[in-house]
């Protein structure tokens, strides 16, 4: 690997924590509400119910996991991503289908990672404030004493890897989305702003990544989730019981304003970086 690529990989490590930090701080709160309607009532109802007898703060019941988890869990997705257009191409201006093919790729190298930090995060936002609440050290304790690797931290990650490469490239019907419908826009406002595109552009084209994203795998996630919260490993190969799951489920709503955070970040996190560094 040339010295120029190895400075680019570096770059998007270090951007993609920080777009990573930015996605947790801002997209917790509704997270907590996304995963606690999935298995229980309607968002406004949890929203009440956690803000009566829990508190603000409780909105971010779960963020250690990400917070911990979401440097590595970010940098590998944007690394994986970047090496992969690398890969497929070496012009960087990638056509809407190589992005796809590269989004595809950084999605399943991030399940690597994602699955176990969704995993803990899950089943700490689904504690609603009990004595008998455990903490994230404990949770993590208990599911490898009783569960071990791959029943236990590594829970949901077939769910997870269904769930990212499609929502992170484009299969069947969902032909623009997540970092094609965030590359999409931003080339859109690009044509008008040059390379000086505004924050809030950045913003609005991550916002797009992100309606995209959640519109083609909300449902894979609420498998995810209720297959992570349950008391023993699911039964079964992974498509049968997604399939038994996805019956028995109904599609709530998504998160939308983290995933512009996210790539706003990101986005801001390298530009500096390429004025520092030159790549």
């Amino acid at each position: 690997m040339s010295s120029h690529s190895t400075q680019a990989t570096i770059n998007e490590l270090i951007a993609g924590s920080i777009g990573g930090a930015a996605q947790v701080l801002v997209g917790q709160p509704m997270d907590t509400i996304k995963t606690r309607a999935q298995t229980a009532s309607s968002p406004m109802d949890i929203l009440a119910q956690t803000m009566r007898k829990e508190g603000f703060f409780a909105l971010y019941k779960g963020m250690l996991s990400p917070l911990i988890g979401i440097a590595g869990v970010n940098s590998l997705l944007f690394a994986a991503y970047g090496s992969s257009k690398r890969l497929i191409s070496p012009y960087p201006q990638l056509s809407l289908k190589e992005i796809a093919a590269a989004g595809a790729m950084a999605g399943a190298a991030n399940t690597i990672l994602s699955s176990p930090v969704e995993m803990f995060k899950v089943r700490m936002q689904a504690q609603y404030g009990a004595p008998t609440d455990k903490r994230l050290k404990v949770v993590v304790r208990d599911m490898w004493r009783d569960w071990g690797f791959r029943q236990g931290i590594m829970r949901g990650f077939w769910v997870t890897l269904a769930r990212e490469i499609p929502a992170y490239a484009g299969y069947a019907n969902f032909s623009h989305i997540s970092i094609i419908g965030f590359e999409f826009s931003k080339r859109t406002f690009a044509k008008k702003y040059g390379d000086d595109i505004p924050v809030w552009a950045l913003l609005a084209s991550g916002s797009m990544g992100g309606i995209a994203y959640w519109l083609a795998c909300y449902p894979l996630d609420v498998v995810k989730s209720r297959v992570q919260l349950r008391a023993e490993p699911p039964q079964g190969s992974p498509i049968q019981y997604i399939i038994r799951e996805l019956r028995a489920v109904v599609v709530e709503a998504g998160s939308i304003p983290a995933a512009g955070s996210t790539f706003a970040a990101f986005e801001l996190a390298r530009g500096y970086l390429f004025k520092t560094t030159g790549v």
